[in-house]
């Protein structure tokens, strides 16, 4: 480990690459299917093979998903664009090239905004958002020397997200990693699972003294499929280039892959210079054109952000910024509660029995909101019933909203006088109990009155007891007051 003094001398710089495999049913270039999980190369076609003769064509519904994404990072839309092979050999590229775009990418520049643990707030500035086409998938099986490969994946449809060198610590890769995730399901262009590869991160890592002006050497870390990965291997890579530098060492550009179970990095190969992938324009494939229609077409069709939403839940809801920040997590969750929202002005409350019984419940059952049994209605009605005194909150989470989970016919006051759990608000009602109370704590009574207020809490403790639990708080602890005071 190095320490924080010598790590300060030097300047991290970062800079991600991220595919993310759009969500269309058949691939890029071809009319295979794209489904998760099928038997290896069940799913390929003389066009994805690259067999010659054949005639790839652009899949219509990849350009607008690719569209989507920069118009969520407010990138530039080309408006002319032409696609490129890019050269270079491996098992599991069938046609030995891939068709990606070089010199046009369909989203210039960007921004996308994050936020740190701390509260601290930027945009992250991007190079480009391009599409293209995945490999296939090569396959080491223990104990065999052989590789497999399966072209399944081959072809399936790709964007890039490839971030300017504006990242400055692994907390902030981090959170841009989030917040692309996020983007991607919001737009639902892509469903950000790492497990299945189809959301995945190339590292670009640097050091420069502090206060230079020129980039250091970087290397390229690949292979990580986690965000904790990714972090980890920053954070390694950030001490390893220091280290060397420290003992006078050169720093070698190249290709380095992560172990997770080590957290260190090993090198793949070098890059001293840009790899010569001899891109030129795709010859089979016209020029794609985005028309004023057609790009306003996909605006109509854009959905709220994660930063709209935030913006929505704190300004009109009047929540505070953590509330937010966890309601809008999930674009399920998100739009679940603004559709609680429509149903209850206590907005709070509506986030609290979100961020905890409600969350809680999907955790235990691992269903996704949209499955949930109880609907909006019913939960804006518990509020309600809790919100009037005629439940309190207590056996609202704990009674009424368990049944609620099963009783999907039943309505929440209907439960709550089945298990008469109804509060007793009454103060003619609740006032013999409360002068009973006082009567049988005559020595404590006493010292409340000279000055032990905290007795008060044992008092209304007592109140519980002889209601039932019925006794409505608030009517209680103000009859209490009232009697305690004469």
């Amino acid at each position: 480990m190095l320490s924080e003094e010598l790590k300060n001398k030097y300047q991290l710089v970062i800079g991600l690459e991220v595919h993310a495999q759009l969500l269309t049913k058949s691939k890029m270039y071809a009319s295979d299917s794209t489904e998760y999980g099928n038997m290896p190369n069940t799913q390929i076609s003389v066009i994805t093979l690259g067999h010659p003769g054949t005639l790839p064509k652009v899949n219509k519904k990849a350009v607008e998903y690719a569209i989507k994404m920069g118009l969520a990072c407010n990138s530039e839309i080309t408006r002319y664009t032409v696609f490129a092979r890019k050269n270079y050999f491996y098992p599991d590229l069938p046609k030995g090239y891939q068709l990606t775009q070089d010199k046009g990418p369909i989203c210039v520049g960007g921004t996308v905004p994050i936020q740190l643990a701390d509260g601290t707030k930027r945009e992250v500035l991007l190079n480009r958002v391009h599409m293209e086409e995945d490999a296939g998938k090569s396959i080491h099986l223990a104990g065999e020397t052989d590789t497999l490969v399966d072209f399944n994946r081959a072809g399936t449809p790709l964007i890039e997200i490839v971030t300017e060198p504006d990242l400055r610590s692994p907390e902030e890769a981090y959170a841009f990693l989030v917040e692309v995730k996020k983007l991607v399901k919001y737009l639902d262009i892509c469903d950000a699972n790492m497990e299945e590869g189809s959301l995945r991160c190339d590292a670009n890592i640097s050091v420069m003294l502090k206060g230079a002006k020129e980039y250091g050497k970087k290397v390229e870390v690949k292979n990580m499929n986690s965000f904790r990965n990714v972090f980890r291997a920053i954070e390694h890579e950030h001490e390893r280039i220091i280290a060397l530098l420290e003992q006078g060492k050169e720093i070698i550009s190249e290709t380095r892959t992560f172990d997770a179970s080590t957290g260190t990095t090993a090198g793949m190969r070098t890059k001293e210079d840009l790899n010569d992938y001899r891109y030129f324009p795709e010859p089979d494939l016209s020029p794609v054109v985005i028309s004023d229609e057609w790009l306003n077409a996909i605006k109509a069709t854009m959905p709220e952000l994660p930063r709209d939403l935030h913006k929505k839940f704190v300004e009109e809801y009047g929540l505070p910024d953590y509330d937010a920040g966890v309601l809008t997590d999930s674009k399920e969750i998100a739009l679940w509660f603004d559709a609680l929202c429509a149903k209850t002005k206590n907005y709070k409350a509506a986030s609290n029995w979100i961020m905890g019984p409600v969350k809680s419940s999907l955790k235990e059952t691992t269903k996704q909101v949209t499955e949930f049994p109880v609907t909006t209605d019913a939960l804006a009605a518990l509020i309600v019933l809790v919100d009037e005194g005629k439940v309190s909150y207590t056996a609202a989470s704990q009674k009424v909203y368990p049944e609620m989970l099963t009783s999907e016919n039943e309505s929440p006051l209907d439960i709550a006088q089945r298990l008469n759990l109804l509060q007793e608000s009454d103060e003619g009602s609740l006032k013999p109990i409360v002068e009973s109370v006082i009567a049988e704590n005559a020595a404590k009574v006493a010292e409340y009155r000279s000055g032990k207020k905290g007795l008060i809490s044992m008092f209304m403790g007592q109140v519980m007891r002889k209601s039932q639990g019925k006794a409505d708080p608030k009517v209680a602890t103000k009859l209490l007051m009232e009697l305690l005071a004469k």
